[in-house]
């Protein structure tokens, strides 16, 4: 993992205004390297200037020293190499200056104007001293040496750390550029990362929900009328035997299926396919599959690939008559085909209802009503208030509390309502409504 900027910026372990130990020596070796050149011109300075020698080299040190704060101040020793230039030193000062300057996040404007004041100023200096040397004849050369030699020390002396700077400081601000936008993907991919594991975190939760569901529905309802008919057996065991024994079958093949069911789910639960789940985890996603395909088989006759459809409820009441319970269904409208997503969820909604009314109103007469409308199509279960019981024959079937949680859910996924509660009468109704 990279540092990121605001990491590097304040990681400086240098003394003052150095970034780093190295800076520091660099900067402190080119001041002494400075002092030292500046101290020795201050020589010559002190003796064509008519000044005391100590004097000349004081002033060479002082101003050569400068170089030290080339980091902090480069415009101070820019300034301080052009006053010094009339005195013929600081050579060195004046090029790491301008090449400090250029490399500067300063305007460059004021570089510009730093630059061409010190281009003037070497440019009439080398032109003074060299025509008097041709003069004195010092340099024996022709009056062409005078501004061919002022010219090319000036550029060279001003033109030359000025372009390095710029290429330099466009080098460094390309590269801190470079360096942020790596830093700033690697904290977009953290996000991302961030983002994609609480993605998953709710995709799971969700295929969670929707396992639950599934086998709710493939269990709660057939397992209810099998509670339902062993009830219905142990009364009448005696009195009808017949009948008892008919009960016995149906109650005999409903548990078969329904741990049929139960077995392909949890052998996908347990083995992914067929494949050692120490082997290759197994995806929550092949586990809701095969629970809805095992739900799409709850009820006898129920076992196409796309699951229960409306045109099945007559079987489905069928078997809940079967069980004791009186149920009267009817229809309004005319009767088509939907979406298979709406006739499951339709069916899923009847189907809990009915299995509700076992458990909780057992000898409630019940009615199941569908309304196929233009663009929606309504159902609704309602029972009326159960008929009082002698104690202890109550078939005592157990809730979870998730049937109704269940269908609330399903009916929402497609952009319906659902309304389920007591009657003024007693006894309870469940509405729903999906656009078709």
């Amino acid at each position: 993992m990279t540092t990121t900027g605001e990491e590097r910026t304040t990681a400086g372990t240098g003394p003052w205004w150095w970034v780093g130990w190295r800076s520091a020596v660099l900067d402190a070796g080119l001041a002494l390297v400075s002092t030292v050149e500046c101290g020795g011109e201050g020589v010559r300075f002190a003796h064509d200037a008519g000044l005391p020698v100590p004097v000349g080299v004081g002033f060479g040190v002082i101003a050569g020293a400068t170089l030290l704060v080339r980091r902090k101040w480069p415009i101070a020793v820019v300034l301080v190499s052009i006053a010094i230039t009339p005195a013929q030193m600081g050579y060195l000062m004046g090029l790491v200056g301008l090449y400090t300057l250029a490399a500067s996040e300063l305007p460059r404007r004021i570089t510009a104007a730093l630059a061409g004041m010190s281009f003037a100023g070497m440019l009439i200096v080398t032109f003074v001293r060299t025509h008097q040397g041709v003069k004195r004849g010092d340099v024996p050369m022709g009056d062409w040496l005078v501004p061919f030699a002022s010219i090319t020390t000036a550029v060279g002396m001003t033109a030359a750390p000025v372009l390095l700077g710029l290429y330099m400081g466009a080098r460094r601000r390309l590269m801190e550029s470079l360096r942020e936008r790596a830093d700033s993907l690697e904290r977009e991919l953290q996000l991302l990362a961030e983002r994609a594991e609480e993605r998953a975190e709710w995709a799971r939760n969700e295929e969670r929900t929707r396992i639950a569901r599934e086998m709710h529905d493939v269990v709660a309802h057939r397992v209810s009328l099998m509670v339902v008919h062993a009830a219905a057996l142990q009364a009448i065991a005696r009195k009808d035997p017949e009948k008892a024994v008919k009960n016995a079958a149906l109650v005999g093949d409903m548990g078969r299926q329904a741990l049929t069911e139960l077995r392909e789910m949890l052998g996908v639960l347990r083995t992914g396919d067929g494949l050692d789940a120490r082997a290759r985890p197994v995806p929550l996603a092949a586990v809701g599959a095969a629970a809805a395909a095992a739900a799409s088989r709850a009820a006898d006759a129920f076992g196409s690939a796309e699951g229960p459809r409306l045109a099945e409820i007559d079987e489905l009441i069928g078997q809940s008559a079967a069980a004791g319970m009186v149920v009267a269904l009817s229809v309004e409208g005319g009767t088509r085909s939907y979406a298979r997503e709406i006739e499951q969820t339709a069916f899923r909604v009847v189907q809990e209802a009915l299995t509700n009314v076992h458990k909780h109103a057992a000898g409630a007469k019940t009615y199941v009503r569908l309304a196929h409308r233009v663009s929606e199509i309504a159902m609704q279960v309602e029972n009326e208030c159960p008929p009082d019981v002698e104690p202890g024959s109550s078939v005592g079937l157990p809730s979870g509390g998730n049937g109704l949680l269940g269908m609330k859910e399903r009916v929402a996924a497609l952009g319906g309502v659902f309304v389920s509660g007591p009657t003024d009468a007693g006894g309870f109704r469940v509405s729903a409504v999906l656009p078709a």
